[in-house]
């Protein structure tokens, strides 16, 4: 690692997360997905038990980097079965979200917490960022427009990452898929469509925690480990000058889910003259919050890829 915080060339890949083949082929959604609607939730979930322990057993990358992880966050060795456990709570959520996209969302219960302080940086029309990471469901969102109609919700999604399940969820509602901002295009294009959004009054969504291919990056501690987060959200917000506030949509099991809310910075700031400490303890800061909410519900952490600096 450089002095200055940031990672040096030729350092652990870890964009390798991008390469991973898709879990599932084409046929096998679909027919998850035509089953989960015919049939209901409850028949659903029994089918994904069988799925998962096949999962963890074939997909090698990711069952050690489950293992690695809920070791980590645990203190313990985890076993196989923590590891079906943790897939399964993935596959949970991945199949809560053709309901959670549909009108069957009114029947999940989802607590929401902090919400008031998004109501109030939103009042003067202006727009917000809402961070979060690849723990639980960013769909739980959805919740948010029982109390505010007409809210304009903008997810920045990389559509190219998991193209398959992208296509079978954005049937379900087309309304939500006409509002993504695709974040497999060009850096520039996605941050104008971000800034226009948010000159909208719009609240958009991104994901802070994953290192994408080129992209900028520092090591910090999270759980105790280093780690390498993204910096481009950071610079993305302090450039906007927009309220920043985290989200987190933890799954508790049945058809509960806590949704939480709190404001990260009004206005993130990182001076020109001090970018690289700056940037560096903005991130840190995510990753203290993120560790935070991850240790309520680890089985919630959906990155399989190994943590490493």
């Amino acid at each position: 690692m450089r002095s200055d915080g940031h990672a040096a060339p030729g350092t652990a890949d870890r964009s390798a997360w991008i390469r991973r083949p898709e879990g599932g082929g084409r046929l096998a959604l679909w027919l998850i997905r035509t089953f989960a609607l015919t049939c209901g939730r409850a028949p659903a979930r029994l089918v994904l038990a069988p799925v998962s322990a096949y999962f963890a057993l074939r997909r090698g990358p990711e069952r050690r980097a489950s293992r690695q992880f809920l070791t980590q966050v645990n203190g313990r060795p985890a076993s196989l079965l923590d590891v079906i456990r943790h897939i399964f709570t993935f596959a949970t959520v991945t199949l809560d979200r053709v309901f959670l996209l549909t009108a069957a969302f009114r029947g999940f219960d989802i607590r929401v917490h902090g919400v008031e302080a998004v109501h109030t940086l939103m009042e003067p029309g202006r727009g917000v960022l809402l961070m979060g990471a690849h723990v639980g469901s960013f769909d739980a969102l959805r919740v948010l427009a029982l109390a505010r109609p007409g809210l304009k919700v903008r997810p920045v999604i990389d559509l190219g990452q998991n193209p398959t399940v992208s296509r079978l969820l954005n049937a379900l509602n087309p309304s939500i898929a006409s509002s993504i901002i695709n974040a497999r295009q060009d850096g520039t294009r996605t941050a104008l469509a971000i800034h226009e959004a948010l000159a909208e009054g719009a609240l958009v969504t991104l994901l802070a925690d994953r290192v994408r291919p080129g992209n900028p990056s520092v090591v910090v501690n999270f759980l105790g480990r280093p780690a390498a987060f993204p910096t481009s959200p950071w610079l993305l917000a302090a450039t906007l000058k927009v309220p920043v506030v985290l989200c987190f949509g933890l799954y508790r099991g049945g058809r509960r889910y806590d949704l939480h809310f709190e404001v990260f910075d009004e206005q993130v700031s990182i001076p020109r003259g001090d970018r690289a400490a700056a940037t560096l303890a903005v991130t840190q800061r995510f990753a203290d919050r993120l560790g935070h909410h991850v240790r309520l519900a680890p089985l919630n952490w959906f990155n399989f890829y190994e943590l490493r600096a």
